[in-house]
């Protein structure tokens, strides 16, 4: 049985028989390559995937919304009402947090729907479940109150819900990957000015394999924000010594290494090598996908990978462990890690004729390496949030 009948026979059983039912969808994410350098004034080159989180919801009369996932059963029906926002700790504080902020900005929610949701997405694997939630919230909110909205306010308001309603000190580049992503394309994206472009990702006999090492991030927050302050004392440096730049990532390779000995750290100089250097290569990434060469842009997500473990230093053995396997394995074009780092996923692009033997080869050798199990994904590359029809 297919997710949409799935989802319709749960809605029936949970809410009775509804005549106006809609489907919307709003896909994961995953960053091909741009990592640790959108607070560095560097560009991120995220994509939409082709699964992620499903919602069939059937308006209401009044601002009740009644919500229920199949992924979390146990806390069956959670009901809230517009006028009473209040966080719960439980996974419908994301759809309050969008609601509260609409609200906050003026928009009226006179409507609120009964909501099956399902989601597809694994959990705490770094694939934006949460963005997709609440950009998925956004699209429906608009559409059942007939709101003039464009999708970048939606995806604004994503992350601001999670900042200010969550308390999650996120960044912009999830909500905006899964609102305004667009199929067989990846976005360069500068996260401080949100100007995009769209760039071709043709992967006719190669897709992505994302490898899940099922270590939670652990260190992820803290040894973020030391990396963070490094590069903010070494822009610092560089601009008391004259050099007339307002981010890191506004330095060349080749101008980072005429003033690099203004950076008093050597530790942070390390640290703004893989800022400068990472930009670099995505910005040489849009033109290998621009000119259909997906050699070279594995070898750059290679090199991605290489400077996080070895200039930014956010990998840990888990994510090593499995990218030195990917690395060996037969069909593989690239393989880097992914997101936060010391956990999480990393990404791949493998042959199709031998996702196979690759998934076997890299799940053994990594088990082997670590004790612990990798799970694997294959996607593509999708649209961005949207309502997929009326049932």
């Amino acid at each position: 049985m297919d997710i949409q009948n799935l989802m319709l026979k749960k809605f029936v059983e949970i809410f009775g028989e509804k005549e106006n039912k809609e489907l919307f969808f709003t896909p994961g994410r995953v960053n091909l390559i741009g990592e640790h350098i959108d607070y560095n004034g560097g560009f991120v080159f995220p994509c939409a995937l082709s699964f992620g989180t499903y919602a069939i919801c059937s308006k209401r009369n009044d601002n009740t919304f009644r919500m229920y996932s199949m992924n979390f059963e146990n806390d069956g029906i959670l009901e809230f009402s517009a006028d009473k926002l209040e966080k719960t700790n439980v996974w419908a504080d994301y759809c309050k947090g969008i609601v509260d902020v609409f609200i906050k900005k003026g928009y009226k929610v006179e409507h609120g729907a009964d909501i099956i949701f399902f989601g597809n997405i694994p959990n705490g694997a770094g694939l934006s479940s949460s963005a997709s939630l609440e950009v998925l919230m956004g699209t429906m909110l608009r559409d059942l109150n007939n709101l003039s909205i464009d999708m970048i306010e939606i995806v604004k308001i994503g992350q601001e819900a999670e900042n200010k309603f969550i308390g999650v000190s996120c960044g912009i580049m999830d909500q905006f990957a899964v609102g305004m992503g667009k199929e067989d394309h990846a976005i360069l994206l500068d996260c401080n000015t949100l100007e995009y472009k769209y760039a071709p990702i043709k992967l006719e006999d190669v897709s992505i394999v994302i490898m899940n090492t099922n270590k939670r991030r652990g260190l992820a927050d803290s040894k973020y924000n030391e990396r963070r302050s490094s590069c903010e004392a070494a822009l610092k440096d560089l601009q008391d010594a004259g050099v007339a730049i307002k981010n890191i990532c506004d330095l060349t390779i080749d101008e980072f290494e005429k003033v690099k000995h203004f950076i008093k750290s050597e530790e942070a100089c390390v640290r703004v090598r893989h800022a400068v250097s990472e930009n670099a290569r995505v910005l040489e990434s849009v033109e290998s996908l621009k000119n259909n060469d997906i050699v070279n842009f594995g070898k750059l997500m290679n090199a991605s990978h290489v400077s996080l473990r070895d200039d930014y230093e956010v990998t840990g053995k888990e994510l090593d462990a499995i990218v030195a396997a990917a690395w060996e394995a037969e069909g593989v074009i690239g393989a880097r890690m992914t997101g936060a780092g010391f956990g999480g996923c990393a990404v791949s692009l493998v042959k199709n004729d031998c996702i196979d033997s690759f998934i076997k080869y890299v799940g053994e050798k990594y088990t082997k390496e670590t004790g612990l199990k990798a799970d694997f994904y294959i996607a593509n590359v999708g649209e961005g949030s949207r309502k997929l029809g009326d049932l």
